[in-house]
């Protein structure tokens, strides 16, 4: 029950890269496909999203693969770093082809609201920002408070001075030929959990508060920090209406790590790519698997904090 590497890039041809703003405590993260582009669908859980380009997930569009995937901090103000992104695709003459007019490169992204997070001054990433960060991309990437997960937090709900520091972490499991990996950004409302149900990140036992009537976050002028954003990998031939479910189940690793889950202001929004390479068993052998690796990388997101 193992695949090298421990992380996204578990599947072959699926690259990560970073770029950090320590300047403005933020930054940014791109999931590359391999140069053929990649099914993907997607799974909207919050009820407070940023995002661009989504509907290209729906399984009814009539894009069939995207070629990016950008995770960025700044709230909405950091959704044109997708641009970056998408000129560094269509200059190496990859996305949608159109034709004598080249390509059209398919990113879709979601934001995390990390503004002061950090303590820094307000600033958000760039498309130049975002360019880097696919010169950056690899197998091999750093987790922790790096790239989107820079200015990552949990554990609000009874206050920001309860808030602390997250982060993005990954992880990844292998049955047979099967690969399921995942890659997490904690900025959530709530708690983090072991498999135990131990708070292992936040100070105070944000389900129960709640629970109890504690009002949320304390100041309802401040109710806007937060979003958990995932990517699930696989190399298993699955249709995007089974990517879709896919995407589906992995809000419910989530929901076992993260307590209380998927808020009404949080912006969650869950992520089902595949390379298609390998027949599994079953889409639910691909969802067992998730089931595993989802929460892992959930942890390892804080403990890496």
């Amino acid at each position: 029950m193992s695949a090298s590497p421990t992380n996204l890039a578990a599947i072959p041809g699926i690259t990560v890269g970073h770029t950090t703003i320590e300047d403005h405590g933020t930054g940014c993260t791109v999931i590359l496909a391999p140069e053929t582009g990649m099914r993907a669908a997607g799974w909207v859980r919050g009820r407070a999203t940023g995002t661009r380009e989504l509907d290209v997930l729906d399984p009814r569009h009539l894009v069939e693969r995207i070629d990016a995937i950008l995770f960025t901090g700044g709230s909405a103000l950091g959704l044109g770093a997708a641009d970056g992104v998408m000129r560094w695709l269509r200059e190496r003459g990859r996305g949608l082809e159109v034709g004598d007019k080249g390509t059209i490169p398919i990113v879709p992204s979601a934001v995390i609201f990390d503004l002061g997070n950090a303590g820094k001054p307000l600033g958000w990433p760039s498309p130049d920002d975002a360019y880097r960060a696919c010169d950056n991309a690899s197998a091999d990437y750093a987790e922790g408070r790096v790239g989107v997960g820079r200015g990552a937090t949990c554990g609000k709900a009874a206050g920001l001075e309860n808030m602390i520091p997250a982060g993005l972490g990954s992880w990844a499991a292998q049955f047979g030929d099967v690969i399921v990996s995942a890659l997490v950004v904690v900025n959530a409302v709530g708690d983090i959990r072991n498999a135990r149900g131990e708070i292992i990140a936040g100070r105070v036992d944000s389900l129960r508060y709640l629970a109890e009537g504690g009002a949320p976050f304390g100041d309802p002028a401040r109710l806007n920090r937060n979003t958990t954003l995932a990517v699930i990998a696989t190399n298993a031939d699955l249709d995007r209406v089974q990517l879709q479910a896919l995407a589906q189940s992995g809000s419910d690793a989530l929901a076992r790590r993260i307590t209380p889950y998927g808020t009404l202001f949080d912006g969650d929004v869950i992520f089902a790519i595949s390379t298609a390479t390998v027949k599994p068993k079953s889409p639910m052998q691909v969802e067992a698997i998730a089931a595993l690796v989802v929460p892992e990388a959930v942890e390892r997101a804080v403990r890496r904090g």
